[in-house]
């Protein structure tokens, strides 16, 4: 088992289930509660990594990373290095990976959100933020807990993008995914089931605790 590629992989699951909690909930947040007509352009968005192959969107990135885009040209001045085939580069196209694995579940819970609490809360004087933080996020926990945990499990196991943004560096970009494609390559069976199997337990492990969580936040809540 290649303990570098582990650590590395936990440290951009977590970096990213971090990252998409901080830019996420306002992004939701705005689906949730806004009436603007074109909203489904901003959702369809938002959902396409869902359905685009991952080599579709590893090459898309890989091309706006390149030294020849604004952002890869901006970067290299900043940084004298290129971003693609860098950790910043795989944190970067991770976090529009999984961005709909946080956004969706974060929007669906604001949605279900009672618009009668928020009207009690405006007219005992709350301004939109203090609502936000002491009505909405404590009644929405369950879709949080579900969209942080989710991002947090989906960048465990990627694969494609992985591989077309950071390709396969020894403790910059190799991931444990990549290790195990390695490893079946190399006819290293029993190598890499032990790795797939880190893996799979790891992502049960946080889902059911996700399950866990949700199912004993919704049984002592007071809303219920």
């Amino acid at each position: 088992m290649d303990l570098q590629a582990l650590w590395l992989t936990i440290r951009l699951a977590l970096l990213v289930a971090g990252i998409l909690l901080v830019l996420g909930l306002p992004l939701a947040y705005w689906i949730a509660s806004t009436r603007w007509r074109w909203k489904f352009l901003v959702e369809a968005v938002v959902a396409l990594p869902l359905v685009l192959p991952p080599t579709v969107l590893g090459f898309y990135l890989l091309v706006a990373m390149g030294t020849r885009s604004p952002l890869g040209r901006w970067w290299q001045s900043l940084t004298g290095h290129a971003l693609a085939f860098t950790f910043e580069g795989l944190l970067i196209g991770s976090i529009l990976y999984s961005l709909p694995f946080a956004v969706q579940p974060f929007a669906a819970s604001f949605a279900a959100v009672d618009r009668r609490l928020l009207a009690a809360s405006a007219t005992l004087g709350a301004g939109s933020w203090r609502t936000f933080f002491r009505v909405v996020v404590p009644l929405s926990w369950p879709g949080l807990v579900s969209g942080m945990a989710l991002s947090f499990a989906h960048t465990l196991g990627e694969f494609g993008v992985v591989l077309m943004v950071g390709g396969n560096i020894p403790g910059a970009t190799r991931t444990v995914s990549i290790d195990i494609y390695d490893k079946v390559q190399a006819f290293d069976y029993a190598g890499a089931n032990h790795a797939a199997l880190l893996l799979l337990l790891l992502s049960f492990a946080v889902l059911s605790l996700v399950y866990a969580v949700n199912r004993r936040i919704w049984m002592v809540s007071p809303w219920k």
